[in-house]
């Protein structure tokens, strides 16, 4: 997802809290979000911690760290983290098209592995501690509950419980990354193939696609839609245009939000103004409004989320955990990197 992209919203206080509950073990080997309790306690309140305070420096962040998860998980490997190793000939995925000039956030996820280091050295896996900073992210990124009409939850912290457990790739797969991750140029059967070979669903493509919610996004991956496109709001369109102009490599690098700040009042909170947006023909990439067409199969569900926040979030939280579920490592495969970049 290009340039890429939460909280507790809740409708009913049993429902919601029994659905944000993971089995203790999931099918393809990874536990509940105890695991590191004995293993290595505290280890998901450093990672909370340090998501927070880099939040607090810069909005942004957050969207940034739930994009890395997302580019890691179409893998769930911490192989995204991977450098470039000239000397070794190993070619990491940070250069992939979908990853060069819109992953970021390493250092953040630096900055926790080395206080997991210090902590309880090889531990904790570069993949684990990406999930949990992405759900930490979402949580950071909430709305205040009253400004939604929603009913706060005090013992409910977090949107959805984190599967744990991952081990970490050795390996970095350069080409499966360009193959894998959907650019901001597909349209809705690009879209929809690519998340149905992972094994998701129109539903699960389209509430995934609400990480878009937050974020920014780089002139570059919008400039074609708001010169060319017809199924654009004009007024949308002509003040990004201020912002990214026509020619290649004119202010490629110029950012604008993903959420519309003329339709949003707060365009750093997770909520469902991203679905907001499609209806109105609002969507910055091209990608993102091709779940509203003329005739879309997927344009029935953006409506059910651009009116209820409560849907939106209960079906995140449970397409979250089942992106976290694809393709992990597992004991003994892998390893837990010292350092997230690098091999041991």
């Amino acid at each position: 997802m290009a340039s890429l992209s939460f909280s507790t919203y809740s409708f009913l206080i049993i429902i919601l809290f029994l659905l944000g509950r993971v089995s203790a073990q999931s099918p393809n080997g990874l536990k509940g979000q105890n695991y590191y309790v004995k293993r290595c306690r505290g280890a998901l309140g450093i990672i909370q911690t340090e998501v927070r305070n880099a939040i607090a420096k810069e909005r942004r962040i957050g969207a940034s760290l739930l994009r890395l998860h997302f580019h890691d998980c179409f893998g769930c490997d911490g192989s995204v983290l991977l450098d470039d190793d000239p000397k070794s000939n190993f070619k990491g995925e940070k250069s992939a098209f979908p990853n060069v000039n819109s992953i970021r956030g390493f250092e953040v996820i630096d900055t926790i592995k080395r206080r997991l280091e210090n902590k309880c050295p090889g531990v904790v896996s570069c993949a684990d501690i990406l999930a949990v900073a992405a759900r930490d992210s979402v949580d950071a990124l909430r709305p205040p509950a009253s400004s939604l009409g929603i009913i706060p939850l005090p013992f409910r912290r977090t949107t959805w419980n984190v599967e744990l457990g991952r081990r970490d790739s050795r390996n970095a797969n350069l080409t499966d990354a360009n193959r894998n991750l959907p650019p901001p140029f597909f349209n809705l059967q690009n879209l929809t193939d690519a998340f149905s070979r992972k094994g998701f669903t129109a539903r699960e493509l389209v509430v995934l696609s609400g990480g878009h919610t937050v974020g920014k996004a780089r002139c570059t991956t919008f400039r074609s839609r708001i010169y060319n496109e017809s199924n654009i709001n004009p007024f949308f369109a002509a003040n990004l245009r201020r912002t990214c102009p026509s020619q290649p490599r004119n202010g490629d690098d110029n950012l604008a939000p993903l959420d519309d700040p003329a339709t949003n009042s707060n365009v750093d909170f997770f909520d469902n103004g991203y679905f907001k947006d499609l209806v109105r023909q609002r969507g910055l990439l091209h990608s993102d409004q091709q779940l509203f067409i003329n005739g879309g199969q997927t344009n029935a569900i953006v409506r059910q989320y651009s009116r209820n926040p409560n849907l939106f979030l209960n079906d995140f939280g449970k397409a979250m955990v089942k992106m976290g579920r694809l393709s992990p490592l597992i004991a003994p495969a892998g390893e837990i990197r010292r350092n997230c970049r690098r091999r041991n």
